[in-house]
């Protein structure tokens, strides 16, 4: 029993030994191809070494594929700054995608600017002029950053993703085979540099083998690097493909920007806004008095010099023969006094200017009833 239990731990150093000397024997190996490298790397360095060249295809094939790794990688970076200005934000979504996590979802700036402006309209009153305008802008801009989001996630599928897929992909594939290509070329030229300093005919001979070896060895590698370098050919078709694509998606973004903006312009027309439309359109009122008018009103007819409307019956005052004026009118007004005339929106009225008559104001008609109306909620027709 102590025999047997003796010799066991000694069977199984002798059962180790071998891997052993086998792990340390191509450690030496490796660490001997590494160091025969180095000086043949050193030596072409400093001139006293030859160097295998390759052929003019061949580095025309290399040369392509840098150009076509470097811009690639330009023109992604550059449209991920297009599609998302915010560095802060790119640098979170390049971390989650390296944690390989879901991005978040991220509302754009025009779906926060349009509801900022709902928000508003709420506060300041949606049947006022300032509040509806604000509920129809800030529609506008929901639907222009719909758009927005749209175009962004197109961009991302049909374009960067496919230029994220080379760099990572075939790239890195083809970055590979050229080291170990570069690898067979030094360990070609050091064979040969062996082979010239070998002197016995034995060196000679073995020398000249592993001449053979080696040359096999790198045409071989520079095959399978060459048919990858001609596969960029294909990756730039591809690539013109995906730049259609996103040329298309920009193109149906600025379309749809645009018929919301139009729609949004007819819009703002058909409401009463000083700053937007044509200049025959009435400014919008910012309280219970009407603001400066900035249309043009009906000129005052010379004539005597007669007290100010508001101190007469307006009643008693008759049109001038010629100035009047189809007025529509824009929105509904209470009359704050008897001088003045109630409104309601989209009616039909009669207007005319009198002499020293408030620039703000005109007399409208409307059947047997006459007052003062405020020019900025009437749409001057004729």
């Amino acid at each position: 029993m102590w025999m047997l239990s003796a010799s066991v731990p000694g069977a199984g150093r002798d059962a180790q030994t071998p891997r052993m000397d086998f792990n340390v024997k191509k450690l030496a190996s490796g660490a001997g191809v590494f160091f025969s490298r180095a000086v043949q790397f050193t030596e072409e360095k400093l001139g006293q070494a030859e160097k295998t060249e390759l052929d003019a295809h061949f580095e025309n094939l290399l040369s392509r594929a840098d150009s076509t790794k470097n811009w690639t990688e330009k023109i992604l970076r550059q449209t991920e700054v297009l599609l998302q200005p915010n560095p802060s934000a790119r640098i979170e979504e390049f971390l989650y995608e390296k944690l390989d996590r879901k991005i978040p979802s991220r509302i754009t700036n025009g779906e926060l600017l349009g509801q900022y402006m709902i928000e508003a309209a709420s506060e300041f009153g949606p049947g006022t002029p300032y509040g509806s305008t604000l509920i129809k802008v800030g529609e506008a801009q929901r639907r222009l950053g719909a758009a927005d989001r749209d175009f962004i996630q197109s961009s991302m599928i049909n374009f960067l993703t496919p230029l994220r897929n080379f760099l990572e992909g075939d790239w890195k594939t083809i970055s590979k085979e050229r080291r170990l290509l570069e690898n067979r070329r030094l360990d070609l030229d050091a064979c040969k540099s062996r082979l010239k300093k070998a002197k016995a005919a034995e060196a000679k001979a073995a020398a000249e083998q592993e001449l053979r070896l080696a040359q096999t060895g790198f045409d071989h590698q520079a095959e399978i690097t060459r048919l990858l370098l001609e596969g960029i050919s294909s990756t730039h078709t591809n690539h013109l493909r995906c730049l259609h694509e996103f040329v298309e998606a920009q193109a149906t973004y600025y379309a749809q920007c645009y018929q919301y903006t139009l729609d949004l312009q007819k819009l703002l027309d058909r409401l009463p806004s000083a700053f937007v439309g044509n200049s025959d359109k009435p400014a919008p009122p910012t309280g219970s008095s009407p603001s400066t008018a900035t249309i043009p009103v009906v000129p005052s007819f010379a004539g005597p010099c007669n007290p100010t409307p508001s101190s007469v019956g307006f009643t008693e005052v008759s049109p001038p023969s010629s100035g009047t004026r189809k007025a529509r009118v824009l929105y509904d007004y209470d009359a704050a006094d008897s001088s003045e005339l109630d409104l309601l929106a989209d009616e039909l009225i009669t207007v005319y200017s009198l002499p020293g008559m408030d620039s703000d104001w005109l007399m409208g008609e409307k059947g047997s009833k006459k007052g003062k109306v405020p020019v900025t909620y009437l749409e001057l027709l004729n």
